[in-house]
């Protein structure tokens, strides 16, 4: 097999999108594309590396060097863990909706089977006991979720992290905290209120 169609085949096998190899090595999802097409054909040692290690072989294979692929993990009677990293792109209040910021602070690294988009870290209690302050929280970018799923959502260009329910008319943000009492928005008040994805997991830190 040639180049592209290595890259091509080991990120389908392991079940990769373009993004999630782009981030391992730092480089936008359409070069990943373009290095699959064949539209670019040559990559810098560095860039190589990381593409490696991004789909769980070696160096030497990707450029033809060695015959086989193999997985560099594969250590018998050891599981390997599987990890990515996704952008933290600032604070999120569970509670009082606050600003959240749009450049990434940092990248988090997570399971490679949480298809998140980016991460958040909780600020406030009002999801408490299951998602508490300081906590991370890995959200999957979509315009829409089902009544009942934790979203994260922006209020008038502020975000907070709510349990959803919409209705024709009106649109409930849940707190786990029963001490938060329900907020409740008309259909007049819609057009200020924007899903930007939902919760899929959570990180908790041990202090």
């Amino acid at each position: 097999m040639e180049l592209k169609d290595k890259i091509h085949h080991l990120r389908k096998k392991l079940e990769l999108t373009l993004e999630e190899v782009a981030v391992v090595v730092g480089v936008g999802k359409s070069t990943v594309r373009k290095w699959e097409t064949g539209e670019i054909d040559n990559m810098k040692l560095d860039k190589i590396e990381l593409l490696a290690k991004a789909l769980k072989t070696t160096p030497g294979y990707l450029m033809g060097w060695e015959e086989e692929s193999f997985n560099v993990f594969d250590i018998p009677g050891i599981m390997p863990l599987n990890t990515k990293k996704v952008p933290l792109l600032g604070t999120i209040a569970a509670g009082v909706p606050i600003l959240a910021k749009e450049e990434a602070e940092e990248y988090i690294e997570c399971d490679l089977k949480i298809k998140a988009d980016f991460c958040l870290r909780i600020k406030g209690d009002s999801m408490s006991p299951k998602i508490n302050d300081g906590d991370l929280v890995f959200i999957h970018q979509q315009p829409q979720v089902e009544n009942g799923q934790i979203a994260a959502i922006f209020i008038d260009g502020e975000a907070t992290l709510k349990r959803i329910y919409q209705t024709d008319n009106t649109i409930q943000l849940i707190s786990e905290n029963h001490e938060f009492p329900p907020i409740i928005y008309t259909k007049n008040d819609c057009d200020n209120i924007k899903i930007i994805g939902k919760a899929i997991a959570f990180q908790r830190y041990l202090k």
